[in-house]
């Protein structure tokens, strides 16, 4: 049974780039998971990673979607893998140059528990 579900479609932001409403949204939710883990306020973590702690909270909300560079120090800041940030975030290759993003809600623990069965 596929868990994937295909996601909604791409929408422009305001300088011109192309970005998923969907996954910034599991970003933030993942985003969230963790920081509470970690027990840290939005404060604490923005001054862990170098961020203001709107920006945080605009990331945990799914209004803004990190590049690379503040997923590396979001993932340090915490002491996680950036893999836990994107947990549940796929790509899938499109046979032109259009590609999607698909979000699972299957977790990457359980992911890792199936490959070692």
């Amino acid at each position: 049974m596929n868990r994937c579900r295909q996601s909604a479609p791409m929408s422009m932001s305001r300088d011109g780039r192309l970005r998923s409403e969907e996954v910034a949204t599991k970003f933030g939710r993942n985003l969230w998971r963790c920081r509470r883990r970690a027990a840290l306020s939005q404060e604490e973590l923005g001054a862990r990673a170098g961020l203001h702690r709107t920006e945080i909270g605009m990331l945990e909300h799914g209004t803004r979607l990190a590049r690379v560079d503040t997923l590396m120090k979001l993932a340090g800041s915490l002491g996680i893998s950036p893999a836990e940030l994107l947990e549940g975030i796929h790509w899938t290759p499109g046979t032109s140059s259009e590609g999607g993003f698909s979000i699972s809600e299957r977790s990457l623990a359980h992911r890792r528990r199936d490959e070692c069965s």
